[in-house]
């Protein structure tokens, strides 16, 4: 439900005593919202795992016989908090996701600046836990998660069960049933309850299936309001996104089995606003072919017209996804059907496998005996199962949809680093994305969802529009043109840079003193996947890039990648860092690349400044601390 409407329904009954001052018009009490309950998990999420888990752990309350409720922090006023000890075997938890670096997501940022600026708040009647997700090839591993933690002991919170970190590189899902198996019964120890964890499975929403509504009362892919994408009102974020049309759409490399592209978005009209190296988030919608054999596999009318309805009617989450709509649009839009799925899913689906042996191995999967740990492993992560495929190895487990549609988690907005300049472009977003697609352990065909939803959108095509909004980041230009610019950013990494060298030459062209512009670049081979060939050669032509260096890894014998010419520059590169005050860029795989370009850095500092590996390296986290050193980097 939209808060504002919660919000001014909730005034309307009273109009002496205004439940919700002007200023909180659009927070939920949260002494309100959790009347009868005792247990609220707070979730920072950016891609919904905290999410998911906040919302898994708020109804594993009710198998100890507590109350529970998933809320998300934006929503409430955080200066509430020291009255939770208002209630009796009241606890909160935090499902705390790191995002960027080390940044809170979106959803947690106001609490997170409440937690810094309120040194004067006593917190010592809040009992509380944190579980921590993020991921270990990240430079400020679970920082927010750490931070939230120490923050509230600080303030006097009582800890009643120790920091759970998550760990995405490894298995997050893991981390979490592990920390979860001890964490409840060291609850019910705390309180004093019986431990008897219910282990039927508890349905959240009850289904209401619509024979005569009006279609214009139908949700058919919108994200907030019903109708948005018909009628498009300003401003557009991620709760109302911007239905771009596809205006370029083109293949970047000229050989190759790989599909790297280059994709334009039109935003005129729109008063977005971004900067180079912000990212912009898509709505992507799942492949039709997928839905219609979940139908099939299930023989159930994809057009019907359903509600799924909570059945805590207190909640402020009234629905899973927006409702009403039809399954085929929840399975489309809303639901996320191409991951494998969580433990949870796969425990609460158990019962309706009719063949004892298949309802078992589901339940082993999902249960934390080591020998059920390796089974969903190589099972479902490692054969990367998805939901369908499960369905199609496992003949007799047939689930009612609407349970199906309950316990998938919702399919995410993607991000892409803009590969364009708001000065030289103000009405368009470049996209430069590699298509994925692979072959799994089980002979099917894996397809990523969004890269190849924008792979088919066609320009002027039928449905060439992309659901989108910009999401701000502190990947950014020196503030000084004169300040010399390093950018590493081998594959798809290049993208913030195209935006980077764009800006540089306007900057010139208005005729600012422009510093030095070194671009690191690498990829495969030479004709295959040099990305933006033309444009990076022009650039150098014209003096924009005063230096670019290309790697092709596999031109040659030996693999030569980004980290082997940065070590080749060495004399060069330590002059523009340590004399001339430049700013370095790293974008691109977190896993390995950026870990080799940061030891390259080290190297440097050893070889050309003198230093030791402790000096080089405290030199590199004081360049990352003065904004020197910037990451853009996935994994």
């Amino acid at each position: 439900m939209d808060p504002e409407t919660s919000a001014h329904a909730d005034r309307a009954g009273d109009e002496e005593e205004p439940l919700f001052s002007n200023l909180d018009l659009f927070l939920f009490s949260l002494i309100v919202g959790l009347v009868g309950k005792n247990i609220i998990v707070f979730y920072g999420s950016q891609t919904g795992t905290g999410e998911e888990f906040a919302n898994r752990l708020a109804k594993d309350a009710q198998r100890y016989g507590m109350k529970g409720m998933a809320a998300d922090p934006e929503e409430y006023t955080m200066g509430e908090l020291s009255r939770l000890s208002e209630i009796e075997n009241s606890l909160a938890i935090f499902c705390m996701a790191t995002y960027g670096e080390g940044d809170p997501t979106d959803n947690a940022q106001d609490f997170y600046d409440w937690l810094q600026e309120n040194d004067d708040e006593d917190l010592s009647g809040l009992n509380f836990t944190v579980f921590a997700l993020g991921n270990k090839t990240y430079e400020h591993y679970n920082a927010m998660g750490k931070y939230v933690d120490k923050r509230l002991e600080e303030l006097g919170a009582k800890r009643i069960f120790d920091l759970g970190l998550g760990d995405d590189d490894g298995n997050l899902e893991e981390d979490f049933i592990s920390w979860r198996e001890q964490f409840w019964p060291a609850v019910c120890e705390h309180f004093g309850v019986e431990a008897s964890g219910d282990e039927s499975s508890i349905r959240q929403y009850e289904l209401k299936v619509h024979t005569d509504l009006n279609m214009n009362k139908v949700f058919t892919g919108e994200i907030g309001r019903l109708k948005s994408f018909e009628v498009q009102k300003p401003p557009f974020d991620s709760k109302n996104p911007f239905l771009a049309p596809v205006s370029v759409n083109r293949r970047l490399n000229k050989a190759g089995d790989r599909h790297l592209m280059h994709l334009e978005l039109d935003i005129t009209g729109s008063k977005i606003r971004y900067e180079s190296g912000d990212h912009v988030a898509v709505f992507p919608t799942n492949d039709s072919s997928l839905v219609n054999k979940l139908g099939e596999i299930l023989g159930v009318d994809l057009d019907v017209v359903i509600s799924l309805n909570n059945l805590d009617e207190e909640s402020n989450k009234k629905h899973p996804f927006p409702c009403p709509t039809t399954y085929r649009t929840a399975l489309t839009h809303y639901l996320d059907i191409t991951n494998p799925p969580r433990t949870n899913v796969l425990y609460e689906l158990a019962q309706y496998a009719s063949d004892p042996k298949e309802q078992e191995n589901m339940r082993k999967m999902a249960s934390s005996s080591p020998e059920g740990k390796s089974l969903y492993q190589s099972w479902v992560l490692d054969s990367c199962r998805n939901i369908l495929a499960i369905l199609e190895d496992m003949p007799s487990l047939r689930p009612p949809v609407d349970h199906l549609c309950e316990l998938l988690p919702r399919l995410q907005a993607r991000y892409y680093s803009i590969a364009s300049s708001s000065k030289v472009h103000p009405n368009s977003i470049h996209i430069c994305a590699v298509v994925v697609e692979y072959t799994t352990k089980t002979g099917r065909l894996n397809k990523g969802v969004a890269t190849n939803w924008l792979k088919n959108k066609l320009v002027n095509g039928h449905k060439s529009t992309v659901p989108m909004f910009i999401r701000k980041s502190q990947f950014r230009l020196p503030f000084k043109a004169s300040n010399p610019v390093i950018m590493v950013g081998p594959g798809t990494g290049i993208a913030p840079f195209m935006g980077f060298v764009q800006e540089r030459g306007w900057l010139k062209q208005q005729g600012k003193e422009v510093g030095e512009t070194v671009m690191f670049f690498g990829c495969r081979h030479r004709n295959e996947d040099y990305l933006y060939q033309e444009e990076l050669e022009e650039a150098e032509k014209n003096g924009v890039l005063t230096q670019l260096n290309v790697a092709f890894s596999r031109d040659q014998e030996h693999k030569v990648y980004v980290q082997h010419l940065l070590k080749k520059n060495k004399e060069h590169l330590w002059k523009l860092i340590h004399s001339d005050n430049a700013h370095i860029y790293i974008c691109g795989d977190a896993r390995n690349m950026a870990k080799d370009v940061q030891a390259a850095f080290y190297e440097i500092a050893e070889e050309v400044g003198g230093m030791t590996r402790p000096q080089a390296t405290d030199y590199v986290k004081k360049l990352m601390t003065k904004g020197r050193y910037s990451q853009d980097v996935w994994s």
